[in-house]
Order: structure tokens, then sequence, then C-alpha cells
């Protein structure tokens, strides 16, 4: 990648926060030229705090500002939709947050609206471009534990109770399965690809919301995943990838790792760091995006947009098991 790309933000919060930082730390490769917030205060507190010559009070200005050549989707699930077509409608490369978007069935009218266009769009689950994952994946293929056979992930954390907010308020989009759960099905689909079985329970509280998820996987090649995720019980966010001659057991919190731990048989375990330097782990999708589009692709080989779209047909069949929809779907 040679030439500097200009980024837009939508949304001023924790994880858009975050990613605008991640730009600020990769200067000769990124530009981040403009925000987008609800109002005018908040997008300027935003663009002072990170040096963005550009605020608006519209996100569609953003979307329709020449100069950007990129925008970053931060709002709420429930807006991805909305916001993702707006941004291509403008001719704009769209990166967007996960859960990419509520239901299938809005994922696969963005995924149609971009290909139609000929514009990049990727789904933001940045937990893939760690080098702690991209080393996973080498093993795997290096066989270094034998034959994969499944996956076992923990992903609780507590955000602060607010029914009002978008980790409670069914008309946000509230849902662990699609937060906290979705990570992990994304992980087990990049090393196992689509599940042939998928059955789960979930803890319904008081919002309406799934406050807690558990999912079995069954996968074609006899592998099995179980995940756990809550968002009212204390912290844990412990991997295990086991095979049948050896485990790769990922240091917490395994989503955004700089440590594992590789045990095979008969031989002592093996520590492997890969710190972030100064990143905060999002430089990584970032710079994904980039070259992808200076290669002249409109999509990521590591992040396909079929896959992303498996993967929400998957969220879909668990939330079909439950009866679960949000008061806004059809």
């Amino acid at each position: 990648m040679t030439n500097r790309m200009n980024w837009g933000v939508l949304g001023t919060g924790k994880i858009a926060t975050r990613f605008a930082q991640a730009l600020n730390n990769i200067p000769d490769q990124a530009q981040l030229l403009a925000v987008g917030s609800r109002q005018q205060d908040t997008a300027d507190a935003f663009g002072d705090k990170f040096n963005i010559p550009r605020r608006y009070a519209s996100y569609e200005d953003v979307a329709a500002d020449p100069d950007v050549d990129i925008m970053y989707i931060g709002t709420p699930g429930v807006y991805h939709s909305r916001d993702v077509s707006m941004s291509l409608n403008h001719g704009k490369h769209v990166l967007c947050e996960k859960a990419f978007a509520i239901n299938a069935k809005q994922a696969q009218q963005m995924i149609d609206l971009a290909r139609d266009k000929g514009l990049f769009l990727m789904e933001a689950m940045w937990t893939r471009f760690f080098p702690i994952h991209v080393r996973i994946r080498e093993l795997l293929a290096e066989g270094a534990i034998g034959q994969a056979n499944g996956l076992t992930v923990n992903f609780l954390a507590r955000p602060p109770f607010d029914l009002n907010n978008r980790f409670f308020d069914l008309n946000l989009g509230a849902s662990v399965l699609l937060d906290t759960a979705s990570y992990g099905v994304s992980w087990a689909s990049s090393l196992f690809g689509e599940p042939e079985a998928v059955t789960g329970l979930a803890t319904f509280g008081e919002s309406g919301a799934d406050y807690q998820a558990s999912l079995v996987l069954r996968y074609s090649g006899g592998q099995l995943v179980s995940l756990m995720s809550s968002q009212i019980s204390f912290d844990d966010k412990r991997a295990v990838l086991f095979g049948n001659q050896g485990k790769i057991v990922v240091h917490s919190p395994w989503y955004k790792p700089t440590e594992m731990t590789l045990y095979r048989d008969g031989e002592d375990p093996v520590e492997i760091s890969l710190p972030l330097g100064n990143f905060n782990g999002y430089e990584y999708e970032a710079l994904e995006v980039m070259n992808c589009i200076q290669a002249g692709k409109t999509e990521s080989e590591i992040m396909p947009l079929n896959e992303t779209l498996t993967i929400m047909k998957t969220l879909d069949a668990v939330r079909g098991q439950w009866g679960h929809k949000f008061p806004f779907e059809d």
C-alpha cells in the first residue's frame, strides 16, 4: 500500500473512540478526515480529541464529503443497515462494526448493494486480524495439534446496567447473542466453516433481551464448538482450541489476545507472545481494508461477505429456536 486513505467515522461511542485512536496510530496509511455525530458539540469534542479537521452534526454529511474514501460505521447495530446503505449510495467503501446487521435479510441487502456498486464492504470482526489469531491459523495448517476437533469459548463481560443503553434496550438491538456470542460464532466459522447444526439456550432479562446465551455447534468434520456468553456474569474470557495431538489455550481476553500456550503430546508447553506495541488492535483490520481497496478488491479474503452472511444466518437460526424477534423486525 502506497497512498494514504481518508476515513470518515460515524458515531462517537467507546468503539468508535478506540478505532479513531487506531487510525491515528497509522498516520502514514490513514487520515481520519471526518466524524459524524447526532450533535455538533459531541462531533467537535471527538474531533478535538483526535485532531479531526471535519466535524459534522449529521451522518449523511460525512458520507457526502467528497474527500472521504472509507466509512467506518460505529453506530449501534440496529442502525447498521441504514448507515451502510447510505454510505454505499454515496460511493464510499465501508467497514461496519459487528454484529454486521440485525438479521440475515438486512445483511443480504447490504451485501447486494455493495456488489451492485462495486464498492468494498467488510464486517469489522477485528479478532481475525490479530497476530495471535493469524498464528493460530498457521499452526493449524502445520498440523501443530493434529486434527482440530473443536473449541470452547467463554465471553462473559458485564457492561454497566442501564435499561436505556444498547446492551439492554431491545429497540437498540440489545442481544448478547449478537454482541459477544457473535465473536465466538465467527471464530469457529473461520476455522471450521459453516455449521451443519446449531442449538442454544438463553436467559432473558427484564428488558426482553437475551442477557446470557449458551450455544453448541457441529461442523462437517465432526468438530464441536461450545460457546458461553453473558452480560450479567463476572468476567471470563478464556478459550481452548483442541485437537487429537494437542491444544492451544488462548489467554484472556481471547478475542483481543497477545499470548497463548501451545500444548503437544510429549512436549513441554510453548508460550507464544505477540505484543501489540503501541497498537490497540483495531489497526490490523483498518490496514486490511486499505490494502484490499488499493489492490482493487471489493471484499476481504480473511473476512469475506459470504461468510458474514452465513454467520448472520446461524445467529438467526438460534433466535428462531428461541422464538425471539426484535420489536422492529418483520
